[in-house]
């Protein structure tokens, strides 16, 4: 029996770079399987890996820049933490290799416990530092 591939267009990359997508959005920052959203963020928030797989983008982001290539490089690896089961969130806690991270809002700000101490957003929560480049 025969089998078929058919004339479909296909996702070409050259160097890592795809420049063909399969995808139904127009926007270039689509990823298949990840909706890509642009919206207001609170300000110094570039990026957010939400659970049900979509990624909200700044849209204060230049399209297509280098900036907005390294926000989602940096949200996708949270995309696939949060996949593979290794990071999840809800609005009491963070959950990331086994280690549950409580979470509140204290003075208006959204807050977590690491290491004893509650903490702002920042780079130094044990999930961002596995998800920078």
């Amino acid at each position: 029996m025969g089998f078929k591939l058919g004339t479909a267009k296909q996702p070409v990359a050259n160097k890592g770079v795809v420049s063909k997508k399969l995808s139904f959005k127009s926007d270039d920052a689509s990823i298949p399987g990840n909706p890509v959203i642009r919206k207001n963020l609170d300000p110094g928030i570039l990026g957010e890996a939400n659970m049900d797989g979509s990624i909200f983008i700044s849209n204060k982001i230049q399209p297509n820049s280098q900036e907005e290539r390294q926000v989602l490089l940096h949200e996708m690896r949270h995309a696939t933490d949060m996949r593979l089961g290794k990071l999840s969130y809800n609005d009491d806690s963070v959950y990331y290799d086994g280690v549950t991270y409580p979470r509140e809002t204290r003075n208006g700000k959204d807050m977590i416990k690491v290491d004893g101490q509650w903490k702002e957003a920042g780079d130094d929560f044990p999930w961002e530092k596995t998800a920078n480049i």
